[in-house]
């Protein structure tokens, strides 16, 4: 087996970025477990992964590597939003409304936005009674 270098982390890391595209993400799983046990700091391979993981319909490990994200980037709205869907596809959704809502207050894009109406209007069956358009009696 070849000696691992950074040069081999960075093209496994793109070779995963293209296996994804290609809808093989147990591919770039595997590719991107030794760039993140090289480099476990890497956020970016790390949110690669956790694509991946989702793709494969590996919810929990995918939820994890958001969360690892989430951790050292608060603030990014695309980690909150994919959690979401994540949490979404493994039924809680009282969880992902929480994530769909922060991507949208983060980065106000229309898919966001979109996922944080319908997960409100869907969520539990009910309208949300913090939701604006919500009617009293």
């Amino acid at each position: 087996m070849p000696e691992s270098s950074p040069e081999t982390h960075v093209i496994d890391f793109r070779a995963a970025e293209q296996l994804l595209a290609a809808r093989d993400p147990r591919g770039a799983i595997q590719l991107l477990d030794s760039v993140i046990t090289a480099h476990p700091e890497n956020t970016a391979a790390r949110l690669l992964r956790a694509r991946a993981f989702f793709l494969a319909a590996q919810l929990r490990p995918a939820e994890l590597e958001f969360q690892i994200v989430l951790e050292r980037e608060p603030d990014n709205a695309f980690a909150h939003f994919a959690l979401g869907r994540t949490l979404e596809r493994a039924d809680r959704p009282e969880e992902a409304l929480r994530h769909f809502r922060l991507a949208a207050a983060l980065e106000p894009r229309p898919e966001f936005i979109e996922a944080a109406r319908f997960a409100r209007e869907t969520g539990n069956g009910e309208r949300d009674p913090g939701d604006p358009d919500h009617e009293t009696e």
